[in-house]
């Protein structure tokens, strides 16, 4: 047995072969069709069953009713975009959410599915 000691453990690193940019545009519904139909027939369970989905308040889209610019959905396209590194500015994310909530609910869920990252710890134990 060796009486080496570890001084520091090793860190997990992501490395995402994603690309910087959106998956798929803003009006892409063909690309998911059921889902399309489920945010405009039922706008607001979609919101909520997406934000869950992505680790936030289930209700939290709800605050977006009151207002001109939905600050729900700018704040978590902002975040997605930070997350997944997609470039783009604050400017762009308020105008389409303002103007285009349920397309960008669209675009935020096929983002969701087409980097949904498994993380699996390799060599771990149970202690």
């Amino acid at each position: 047995m060796s009486k080496s000691m570890v001084v520091m453990q090793p860190q997990p690193v992501m490395v995402s072969r994603d690309s910087d940019q959106w998956g798929s545009g803003i009006c892409d519904c063909c690309n998911d069709v059921p889902e399309c139909c489920f945010a405009y027939w039922c706008f607001a369970c979609f919101a909520c069953i997406k934000a869950k989905k992505y680790g936030e308040c289930l209700c939290l889209p709800l605050l977006d009713l009151c207002g001109i610019v939905p600050p729900i959905t700018m704040s978590i396209r902002v975040s997605m975009r930070q997350r997944y590194g997609i470039k783009g500015d604050m400017c762009h994310d308020c105008l389409v959410a303002t103007f285009c909530k349920a397309c960008v609910w669209c675009q935020m869920s096929r983002e969701m599915k087409a980097r949904d990252l498994q993380i699996t710890l390799v060599g771990a134990r149970n202690l």
